[in-house]
C-alpha cells in the first residue's frame, strides 16, 4: 500500500466508498463520476501503478472478476452491454497511477461515446508491424 495513493486508500476501506465487492485482493466500487448508472471500478488492494506492474496472475483475476460483476450488474440493473476500460500512462487517460478498470453498463441511449476513429493501413503496413512486434 502506498500511504499518497487515493486508490490504495479507497480500496483498503480508508475512505469510505459505494463498494459492491470485496475480497482479500480487490475492492469493486461505484465510480464517483460515472459515465453510466452502476459504472464501478475493481481496484487491486496493492498497489501497482499500471498494467505493466501488475502480476500475470492478478491481471487473469481481475478479468475472472470483472466476468462475475458484469453478469450480476447485467441482471440486476438490465444493461444492453458493457464496455470494460483500462487505461495505461498520461497519453492513454489514465489518471489515478493506481491499476484499475472501469466497468461501464451501457444503455439505450445513454449518450457515452468509447471508441476510437479507425484508421486506414495497407497490408505492407500491418505486415511490418506484425513483424516487428514477433520479431
Amino acid at each position: 500500500m502506498k500511504d499518497d495513493c487515493i486508490f490504495c486508500r479507497i480500496a483498503n476501506g480508508e475512505i469510505p466508498a459505494k463498494t459492491l465487492y470485496e475480497d482479500d485482493k480487490f475492492r469493486v466500487i461505484l465510480d464517483q463520476g460515472p459515465a453510466t448508472k452502476g459504472h464501478a471500478l475493481i481496484i487491486p488492494k496493492e498497489h501497482y501503478a499500471d498494467l505493466y506492474e501488475l502480476p500475470e496472475e492478478l491481471a487473469g483475476e481481475v478479468m475472472k472478476l470483472a466476468k462475475r460483476m458484469v453478469i450480476r450488474m447485467t441482471e440486476k440493473l438490465g444493461c444492453k452491454g458493457f464496455n470494460l476500460v483500462q487505461n495505461n500512462g498520461d497519453l492513454a487517460g489514465q489518471t489515478v497511477f493506481h491499476f484499475h478498470m472501469h466497468m461501464i453498463p451501457r444503455y439505450q441511449a445513454d449518450g457515452q461515446k468509447i471508441g476510437w476513429k479507425p484508421q486506414e493501413a495497407a497490408p505492407e503496413e500491418l505486415e511490418q508491424t506484425r513483424a516487428q512486434i514477433v520479431d
